[in-house]
């Protein structure tokens, strides 16, 4: 075990997620999909969400982390098969050589919807059979009168999703079919065998199962580098309480994990053993909310995964309250948090009009033990101003 205190630890979590320094690519040889590949590998995945207050969840993401990021970076590695597109956090962008690690969760989805696909036949198979005929199709190409009930749709109610587009989702959930580009909210599918390397299939339809879960399980880790098992979504592997603890106890035991203590938390927390020196390198700074770079973190952001130690390291309550009735909400429909060197000290609620090339900020909101002086105010509404420039607005308005 080792000690350390919650501004040491959310200092070097941050610096984990590429979120205390300055953003990257400011001077670099590098091409922006090579910055892209860089950032996706560096925090394992990035969630992919289509609601668009401003741009998708991905590129928010992203943005955050790289300078002058264009969404098209992220579309031509997409394009080019070096990242693929599949369940780990939730939807993700995952580099594309995890592809094989995933194998049990495609199996697992795969067994769970046969029936379903069996059931909507013969229109799957018509799916398949354009896309091996015709190559790589963009969504509306496939095109159906008959109607079906989808994912998000009522038993009870009239059928209203396109039987093609529910064969869609269908085979792309069991890694049938794949997206492999993304213009706005068109997708590009293919077949899995079609546009997968063929030793990175290979490796896939050999991998252990116990050896899959295992690196599933240090992917997690890598991706949230300070954990701990109350996650539901631990190791993105379904494990339940017991079967957490269990894992995180094999791992100390391995030397592969280390139990941090933290100042004034009554539970542990948990990083990678390799990741030690570098915590402990991290000494107590006051960090000036001032005079530090200020972000705008989407509400699908890899720091915000876990409320937990949102809450224990940065106290600060956060929930997206989208699917919140909006007379119920308090914050507003995409408040995003505002960090602040390694403070998160308020939210902004965004909406982009990108024809009139507008930002309007529904709520700008600082935390009550937040002092929020001239300066500060000044800072942020300067870091608005740039992020809406980021995101293709030139003027931005306050409600």
């Amino acid at each position: 075990m080792i000690q350390t205190t919650k501004q040491s630890l959310r200092r070097f979590l941050l610096e984990e997620q590429l979120l205390l320094q300055p953003r990257s690519g400011e001077k670099t040889d590098k091409t922006g999909k090579e910055l892209v590949r860089d950032v996706i590998r560096k925090l394992e995945c990035v969630q992919i969400d289509p609601v668009a207050a401003v741009r998708a969840n991905q590129h928010l993401v992203l943005s955050a982390r790289i300078a002058n990021y264009d969404p098209a970076w992220l579309n031509e590695l997409l394009r080019e098969h070096d990242v693929f597109e599949y369940f780990a956090n939730a939807a993700c962008v995952i580099p594309i050589e995890d592809y094989p690690i995933f194998e049990p969760t495609r199996a697992r989805i795969r067994e769970h919807l046969t029936a379903s696909i069996e059931a909507l036949q013969p229109v799957p198979e018509q799916v398949m059979d354009k896309l091996r005929e015709e190559g790589a199709q963009p969504a509306r190409a496939f095109e159906s009168d008959q109607r079906v009930h989808g994912y998000w749709e009522n038993a009870n109610n009239n059928a209203r999703t396109k039987a093609t587009s529910h064969a869609i989702n269908l085979l792309t959930d069991s890694a049938h079919i794949r997206i492999v580009g993304r213009e706005g909210n068109q997708r590009l599918f293919d077949l899995t065998s079609n546009s997968i390397p063929p030793e990175l299939l290979s490796a896939a339809n050999e991998m252990d199962l116990e050896e899959a879960q295992r690196l599933m399980l240090l992917k997690y880790f890598r991706a949230y580098r300070v954990f701990e098992p109350s996650d539901s979504r631990f190791g993105w592997l379904r494990l339940n309480a017991a079967e957490r603890r269990e894992a995180i106890n094999q791992f100390m035991r391995a030397g592969i994990v280390t139990e941090v203590k933290v100042e004034g938390l009554k539970h542990p927390y948990y990083i990678l053993t390799s990741d030690r020196e570098r915590l402990l390198a991290y000494s107590e700074e006051n960090a000036n909310a001032e005079t530090k770079d200020i972000t705008f973190l989407p509400p699908l952001d890899n720091m915000l995964w876990s409320r937990k130690r949102l809450e224990d390291l940065f106290e600060f309550e956060y929930r997206w309250e989208i699917y919140t009735p909006a007379i119920k909400r308090k914050y507003g429909y995409y408040a995003m948090p505002i960090l602040a060197g390694d403070r998160l000290i308020g939210r902004m609620d965004p909406r982009l009009d990108r024809k009139e090339g507008v930002l309007k900020v529904e709520l700008l909101h600082f935390e009550p033990e937040v002092k929020a002086t001239a300066q500060l105010r000044n800072n942020v509404k300067k870091a608005i101003k740039a992020f809406a420039k980021a995101n293709g607005a030139i003027h931005v308005i306050y409600s």
